[in-house]
């Protein structure tokens, strides 16, 4: 019987299935933090149970972190007291940790990939909803609340309902200045960010094979921001390349072994998906959203849509609601638009390509005086090998300082806030109202229109800088 990639995973995971109910759903790999880990050590300890697996469990900080002076003790009391208890559970349940200060510490879905710890085939959870990034391995990888990590330590296993599947194909070449940011941007702003709701979605596609990984792994990182499960792209030759030597990675004749099964996961050709979409990538242009959920999203040159031109009702009520927070008004365009802070980095986008675009685009230039900047590299693999390729010079010579890693101004749990009333060009993955501190303004964008905004202090068309390293 032909399957999609989803129902050949998820099929080879399931414990057991309850009539009726839920599947009894076998968990591969279970990446923890800081953040949604105190609560369910302390259910474990309530009820004098170990860890079932340990090996199975990565530990990483990352959500509350600082970003300077991470040899110093956190001055966030909370921040502080949430890492210090990641730091003793580890400790005393025998959890692999990652802390501050370890070569491996990092944003939590940057290290899994980078360290060879995602790989295809595999089930993945962790207590964070952008755990979908490691879909672009050919995983079933979602997130979970705080009582299913105290679930998945406990037995690791999960209780979980199937979910219909959906394949999203975008087929063609990309335009100049069009990058995977923009791609996920533009599905989320066509279908909305409710639309995938009860979905698993498959990325497929002549545009999604001829990307990178890290590339991939942007699409997936947004698929939760649709109102997807989880996202994922079957693994090919381009995600055998970016795997191979990497630290967690099978070696020798285990690596032979493995690539053999790896190879057989992909949709088969006549499999069903519960709805198809199609996408032209000739129809994409660089975007930026300008309201409260990432849904709502334009082209870069485009105009905010008019709340008087809604139809519905409640949508009007909500994009009025919106539009008032972010204070815009329908109609206008954004380009151009003074923005006060840049953020580069996330788990969305904050790997070595990021960077690599970024400096691209700066090399040679100066950051607006009047704009704040953080570049903020995922992982200290990342930062590290920011370093040996020179991109740090590149960085410094335009003004733009390097931050330490962690998830930084993506959200506002640490001191890495946008100050309110402010806007600020983000290359993160959310834009409700506060995620970057109370009442911040966030534009989600990708990181070649973040880093022309950097240069210019406004909302900018990368394109015209790209036009003039061309010559043109």
């Amino acid at each position: 019987m032909s399957k999609t990639l989803f129902e050949k995973i998820w099929d080879k995971h399931v414990v057991t299935s309850i009539p009726d109910g839920p599947d009894v759903f076998y968990i591969d790999k279970h990446f923890i933090h800081e953040v949604t880990s105190p609560q369910a050590f302390a259910g474990l300890e309530r009820r004098g149970l170990p860890v079932f697996h340990p090996q199975k469990t990565i530990a990483t900080t990352d959500h509350n972190v600082p970003t300077i002076h991470q040899e110093l003790p956190i001055r966030e009391e909370l921040s502080r007291r949430q890492v210090q208890k990641l730091n003793e559970n580890c400790a005393k349940f025998g959890v692999e940790l990652y802390g501050l200060g370890h070569p491996f510490q990092g944003i939590v879905h940057i290290i899994g990939p980078e360290l060879g710890i995602t790989q295809p085939g595999m089930t993945i959870v962790c207590g964070d909803s952008h755990t979908s990034t490691h879909g672009a391995f050919g995983t079933i990888a979602f997130g979970i609340g705080t009582s299913e990590v105290e679930m998945v330590m406990a037995t690791q296993c999960i209780l979980q309902n199937r979910p219909k599947v959906m394949r999203i194909n975008i087929e063609g070449a990309l335009h100049k200045g069009v990058v995977s940011k923009d791609i996920i941007l533009h599905i989320i702003s066509q279908i909305s960010a409710s639309g995938a709701t009860g979905y698993f979605v498959e990325y497929a596609g002549s545009t999604i094979r001829g990307l990178s990984i890290e590339a991939r792994m942007t699409i997936c990182n947004m698929s939760i921001e649709m109102g997807a499960r989880g996202g994922m792209i079957a693994p090919d030759e381009t995600t055998f390349s970016y795997m191979h030597d990497r630290h967690f990675m099978p070696k020798g004749a285990e690596w032979d072994k493995k690539l053999m099964e790896w190879k057989k996961l992909y949709s088969d050709p006549d499999a069903v998906f519960d709805k198809e979409i199609t996408f032209d990538a000739a129809a994409i242009e660089p975007m930026i959203t300008y309201g409260t959920n990432p849904g709502m999203g334009i082209r870069i040159t485009g105009v905010v849509p008019n709340p008087e031109n809604e139809t519905d009702e409640s949508e009007r009520n909500n994009l009025n609601k919106s539009l008032k927070y972010m204070g815009l008004e329908g109609g206008q365009r954004l380009l151009g638009m003074k923005v006060q802070n840049v953020f580069i980095g996330s788990c969305t986008n904050s790997r070595i390509e990021d960077f690599r675009l970024i400096a691209s685009v700066i090399k040679g230039k100066k950051k607006d005086p009047d704009t704040r900047v953080l570049i903020v590299p995922g992982s200290q693999q990342v930062a590290a090998q920011i370093r040996a390729e020179g991109l740090d010079k590149v960085f410094e010579e335009s003004g733009f300082a390097i931050r330490q890693p962690g998830c930084s101004a993506c959200l506002g749990m640490n001191e890495d806030k946008v100050p309110p009333g402010e806007y600020c060009i983000s290359t993160s993955n959310r834009n409700f109202e506060g995620r970057q501190g109370p009442g911040a303004r966030t534009l989600l964008a990708s990181p070649l229109t973040a880093a022309a905004a950097a240069l210019t202090g406004k909302v900018t068309d990368v394109r015209s800088f790209l036009d003039e390293q061309n010559g043109n």
